[in-house]
């Protein structure tokens, strides 16, 4: 949205954008309780986090409030997998990238013990573990994590070297539910499960992004409410909605975004065209009469 649409409304940013500044994100109590919980005590104790649930619940937000928060802390390393879907080769490439290590893939010993010496001298000048970050967890191969299992520890698993927090939806779960992965299912400490958010909790998100956004009046409470009950419990929803209008209104000059404007919208595009009426077949007995 160009600056002219946002001085139309006096708005700072599109409050509905997925490109949001993370001072202006939501954050739900338990999503705040997840982050602080890895903050505050799984970097000093390591180990593995994870967030799972279904598109559009919050997975991806809460991964990137904990990163700006963890960014925060000083002398602590956070590194973001990029590439989910790699192979073993160009995992161990991508983590020699993040690191700043010379490795080879083709000496997958080597940087095994460089990337592990690394991880513990970072804790050992610390006291915090390196934190790898992996988004859309569930495109990783299983060969992958259980490498990633292997590497994140050592003195016989009793030394964490890493914080990796993973972050994926059902097929995630599933996944750690094969036998070759269950070792590092049970070393999940802590985990966040996003859900579809109850009317209150997308009412709250809603006036919280507008205020932000520096116009808590952008909406009518009406239509705020009318929102919240045609989001199925899903905060992306919600925002491509809001987005629907907001370009709508500015498109109509509007001072005011309201339930007239929601239905003119949304009433428009779901009327079913009316159907052509076909033309009448002819009888076999028009047909040899030349009707």
């Amino acid at each position: 949205m160009n600056s002219k649409l946002l001085a139309l409304y006096g708005l700072k940013f599109n409050p509905f954008s997925s490109e949001l500044p993370t001072e202006a994100l939501f954050v739900p109590p338990k999503v705040e309780n997840f982050c602080w919980r890895v903050e505050h005590a799984q970097v000093r104790e390591g180990g593995f986090a994870l967030i799972h649930g279904d598109p559009g619940t919050g997975k991806s937000v809460a991964l990137r409030l904990l990163a700006d928060r963890l960014s925060r802390l000083p002398d602590l390393t956070v590194g973001v997998i990029n590439h989910p879907q790699s192979n073993l080769s160009d995992f161990y490439r991508e983590l020699a990238d993040i690191f700043t290590v010379p490795l080879r893939p083709s000496n997958r010993w080597a940087g095994f013990k460089i990337l592990r010496e690394r991880w513990f001298a970072h804790f050992e000048s610390t006291r915090r573990r390196a934190v790898l970050l992996i988004d859309e967890a569930q495109e990783m191969n299983p060969s992958v994590l259980c490498e990633m299992r292997l590497l994140a520890s050592a003195h016989f698993d009793s030394q964490p070297l890493l914080c990796v927090v993973l972050a994926g939806d059902a097929r995630l779960i599933d996944k750690l539910r094969q036998e070759a992965l269950i070792p590092l299912g049970s070393r999940i400490r802590t985990r966040l499960a996003t859900e579809h958010a109850g009317r209150d909790e997308l009412a709250a998100c809603l006036e919280h992004l507008i205020a932000s956004a520096g116009n808590a009046s952008l909406m009518t409470p009406q239509l705020r409410q009318t929102l919240c009950d045609h989001a199925a419990g899903n905060y992306r929803i919600l925002a491509s909605l809001a987005a629907e209008l907001l370009a709508a209104a500015a498109q109509r000059d509007l001072p005011v975004l309201d339930e007239k404007l929601y239905f003119d919208v949304f009433a428009q595009s779901s009327t079913p065209q009316p159907r052509r009426a076909q033309p009448a077949r002819k009888t076999a007995a028009q047909t040899r009469q030349g009707l």
